[in-house]
């Protein structure tokens, strides 16, 4: 299947390192290599990239390895494709915009059935099952909310309450960002870790790359990535649990949950 790559921080992060450790299993230590995607948040900005082909095999993947974008919320996702062609229109992150917001949305698994939804406000481009079930998640809080909500806990425990049925229908690891909060469900593998002070050195397990944190950030900083698979072998990464649902914001886990509420 798929690997995600995400990331949530209290102060603009550039997200080079872990980019470049999943890029190497983008066709070189993995069989990812239907194509990847990452989007970036800045402020209310958007701005995302997208090939059909090996990440390692990418010029655009070498070049957003080369360039610092500074974001406090990033997806990124890498391929193996098993529903919809490889193509550049089935290559996630998705985006969407909902209330005057851009979301973003990527995923790996296999969903049974999920194209039997009715769709409400927000149709697919491509064919992924991926796809789809973002425009179905969209819809749903469109229906409910038509404007947006001042309570962002009605909005999580919504997006959980979908997340839990779509899951329902076979594998669902997400990723899914309205640029201030980071939404992450697990139905087989995803973990975490958050680096604030005291920073250490960190090892990539793909790449032969290491970064001394101390040097990179202040203080105050607070950082939090998220991924299919530990991308360091020098730190302590949290694995999370069969059915758990967490919101990050601001690279602090805000929000955890196992069943529905």
């Amino acid at each position: 299947m798929c690997e995600l790559l995400g990331m949530s921080a209290n102060v603009p992060t550039d997200i080079c390192f872990s980019f470049s450790g999943l890029v190497k299993r983008g066709g070189e230590t993995g069989v990812h290599s239907d194509g990847w995607g990452i989007a970036f948040y800045e402020g209310k900005g958007y701005r995302s990239f997208h090939d059909p082909i090996a990440s390692s095999d990418s010029e655009v993947a070498k070049f957003i390895q080369n360039y610092s974008i500074k974001s406090t919320q990033v997806i990124c996702h890498i391929r193996k494709a098993n529903r919809g062609r490889v193509c550049l229109e089935n290559t996630h992150p998705f985006s969407r915009e909902l209330w005057g917001q851009m979301w973003s949305f990527a995923h790996n698994g296999q969903l049974k059935g999920i194209k039997n939804k009715e769709l409400y406000g927000y149709l697919p481009v491509g064919t992924t099952d991926s796809e789809y079930a973002f425009c179905w998640i969209l819809g749903q809080l469109k229906k409910e909310f038509p404007t947006k909500p001042t309570s962002r806990v009605k909005i999580r425990k919504h997006i959980e309450r979908l997340s839990r049925e779509i899951a329902s229908l076979g594998v669902f690891n997400m990723l899914m960002s309205d640029a201030d909060n980071l939404y992450t469900y697990c139905n087989t593998k995803l973990s975490w870790l958050t680096r604030q002070a005291p920073f250490v050195e960190a090892q990539l397990l793909d790449a032969d790359v290491r970064v001394d944190f101390k040097k990179e950030t202040s203080d105050t900083d607070v950082v939090t990535v998220i991924a299919t698979e530990p991308l360091t072998s020098n730190e302590q990464w949290t694995k999370m649990k069969e059915g758990e649902f967490s919101v990050f914001r601001l690279g602090t886990k805000e929000f955890t949950s196992f069943t529905a509420s």
